[in-house]
């Protein structure tokens, strides 16, 4: 579901943010280093048991948004970036827990098109559930 432009911007940041909520609906932010495997992220770090993120998706709140982005200028103002909508899971890998975000769909911007078209904001959105 992503295009050659796009998985070749996302095998190339090596940052993102990533959004999970707690039981008690409290949002929470934090930024991540990822991989991305053409199909889904797989998210490590140290201690990543302990974190905020971890302890969330344990809980059983398994939505997550995860945005890439970056600036290819600021004069000329031209952002670019992917944002995802998905559910993530929990599983060992090498010993270590790795957090693997599983798109449900993304918007991209400034990847394929320009992120404004006429002073309008402008963004890819695509969906990745079956049938969609």
């Amino acid at each position: 579901m992503f295009t050659e432009k796009e998985i070749q911007y996302l095998k190339n940041q090596p940052l993102a943010r990533i959004a999970t909520v707690s039981a008690a609906l409290q949002p929470d932010v934090a930024p991540v280093g990822f991989r991305f495997d053409g199909k889904r992220f797989l998210i490590t770090g140290f201690d990543v048991s302990r974190t905020f993120k971890y302890k969330n998706i344990q809980a059983g709140n398994h939505q997550v948004a995860l945005v890439i982005d970056d600036l290819v200028t600021i004069d000329p103002w031209l952002p670019r970036g992917i944002k995802v909508h998905g559910t993530a899971e929990i599983v060992e890998m090498k010993g270590q827990p790795v957090l693997i975000v599983h798109p449900e769909r993304h918007w991209s911007w400034g990847i394929e098109n320009q992120a404004f078209i006429d002073g309008k904001p402008f963004s890819r959105k695509v969906d990745h559930t079956p049938g969609a």
